[in-house]
């Protein structure tokens, strides 16, 4: 498909929309349960009062809201629902040409949605990830078509360092570099790798981006194949995840039919074929090497660096890997151009980031904020505060990987540099919000328990370090810890965060770090006092 017939299809299809006085989007995400039994009401109110022809009624992505969730979205006029069940269906149907239905309605105004900055999840929710020509009508694959036809690889490598944007799945490390140490590695095969191996406990933003924009994902892979001369790629998610799996594989189906993926892709001499990969829900298996290693058909654990992937990858050669995240900016980017990227965010954590806010939160959801935006904002304006009349505790960001951020620091803007500072990370963007009615300890041995649990057992350092970390945990859970205990937990960290092989192991003691420097009095309130010694031991 051409730049030209691309743009006809849009054309097309935007005309075919704009023949329906209304559009009834319905949040067809996981996190939206009981969502097929709301379409079908609808589909059936709007058959019995004949309004096919008037009313369109579109499956959507994650709308982000999801403790109101399942929520439905009228078009024109921005109209939100919340809580919808399909017994509101004939209410909302009657209502599209009169007053929108009060009790359902979210105020338009609500801080969760008007403080937000959209820029990878602009579509979600919006329109209809099973329909590539939603996707194309509203854009999509226009940047592949220009950046192949007007771009050498080389000027889309420096475009996306010129962005700022760092890789959106843990350290941060530049995108721009890291295409550029590929695109220079020498080899006749290279690799693109898509890591949505998302399993941090509390994290689903991943997941909601492949369930919504799917072909966003696409779009950005096969424009960073071009930009570093690779051929071949590949989708690692895990298969608890098989709505993204439905609408991944849809999705590249519908972009091979359409000559935007596979041989000549845009009547153009680039070729590039994608296959997905389905992990088998390894938490390790997000670490870069085992998902190689995953891939190859192999036990997924990983390897010793260097080399790194970029320079010996899949199979031995040169592999491009970033998160899912990371390749949806990547047509905006390339649309927009760098500058409009880099304008967003702070000196060195450029653009937005999308975090999934869980937790004691009001209203947990998927958010999109500016980089820079402090924790208070996100927690308070967007999240809507602590429930149930309780106060704040602490912020825990980037997963198991992470640490827990007390109330002090609540105006802290968020970036990559700033939560380092914190002894906590950004990681891939999940953000728990902890209210005072919990153990900081208790919270901190749920994360430990999770890497011992998923720690592949290569290194003796993980093996064994977290198992014994969590055994003091409980020690001091159950005021039987003693100040050796206390000794021995700080040495503990201090080892596994220094001589384990990978970023689980080094990370597994942040959780641990964090309260100990923030809440060491609740681990000194669970110590059992010495006895006094007798007169034989004096």
């Amino acid at each position: 498909m051409h730049r030209e017939e691309l743009a006809a299809l849009a054309a097309e299809h935007q005309r075919h929309l704009d023949t329906f006085a209304h559009h009834i989007f319905v949040c067809a995400g996981l996190g939206c349960p009981g969502n097929e039994a709301i379409v079908a009401a609808l589909r059936s109110e709007i058959a019995e009062r004949q309004l096919q022809d008037r009313v369109l009624l579109r499956k959507a992505g994650c709308m982000g809201l999801c403790a109101l969730g399942p929520i439905v979205l009228i078009q024109p006029g921005e109209i939100a629902y919340h809580t919808v069940s399909p017994d509101d269906a004939a209410e909302i149907v009657a209502s599209l040409d009169r007053e929108p239905v009060a009790r359902l309605r979210l105020a338009p105004d609500l801080p969760f949605f008007a403080r937000q900055h959209k820029n990878v999840l602009a579509l979600s929710g919006r329109i209809d990830p099973e329909e590539i020509r939603d996707y194309i009508a509203a854009g999509g694959y226009a940047a592949l078509c220009t950046a192949l036809a007007t771009m050498r690889p080389v000027d889309i490598v420096r475009c996306i360092q010129e962005s700022g944007l760092r890789g959106r799945g843990g350290a941060g490390y530049p995108t721009g570099l890291k295409w550029a140490t590929v695109a220079k590695a020498p080899g006749d095969k290279k690799y693109v790798i898509c890591n949505g191996d998302e399993g941090d406990p509390g994290a689903f933003m991943d997941r909601s981006i492949l369930e919504s924009t799917p072909h966003a994902v696409l779009e950005g892979m096969i424009i960073a194949a071009y930009a570093v001369g690779a051929s071949q790629g590949y989708i690692y998610v895990r298969a608890e995840y098989p709505l993204a799996i439905k609408r991944l594989r849809l999705a590249i189906r519908e972009a091979e039919r359409r000559n935007l993926l596979g041989h000549a892709i845009c009547g153009l001499g680039f070729d590039f074929t994608l296959q997905l990969r389905l992990g088998a829900g390894a938490f390790v298996c997000g670490e870069e090497t085992a998902l190689i290693e995953s891939i190859e058909g192999r036990r997924g654990i990983p390897r010793p660096r260097p080399p790194y992937p970029a320079e010996k990858g899949l199979w031995s050669s040169p592999t491009l890997i970033n998160n899912v995240e990371t390749y949806a900016n990547i047509p905006r980017i390339v649309e927009r151009g760098p500058a409009w990227f880099s304008a967003l965010g702070t000196e060195r954590s450029k653009g937005t980031k999308v975090f999934a806010l869980t937790g004691k939160i009001r209203h947990a959801g998927l958010v999109e904020v500016p980089m820079g935006m402090n924790l208070r904002e996100i927690i308070f304006d967007i999240g809507g505060g602590i429930p149930d009349g309780h106060a704040f505790k602490a912020v825990q960001t980037g997963g198991p990987s992470g640490g827990c951020i007390p109330a002090e620091f609540l105006d802290t803007p968020v970036s990559y540099e700033s939560l380092n500072e914190l002894g906590s990370i950004m990681g891939s963007g999940g953000m728990i919000v902890i209210d005072e009615t919990s153990s900081m300890i208790d919270v901190v041995r749920y994360f430990m328990e999770f890497c011992m649990e998923e720690s592949c057992g290569k290194c003796v350092p993980c093996r064994v370090g977290t198992a014994q970390v969590h055994r003091l945990l409980t020690r001091f859970l159950e005021h039987r810890a003693t100040a050796a205990d206390l000794a021995m937990l700080e040495d503990l960290c201090d080892l596994m965060k220094h001589a384990s092989l990978c970023g689980l192991g080094q990370s597994a003691p942040n959780p641990v770090l964090s309260t100990l420097r923030y809440f060491r009095q609740e681990y000194l309130d669970r110590i059992v006092p010495a006895e006094p010694a007798t007169e034989e031991q004096a």
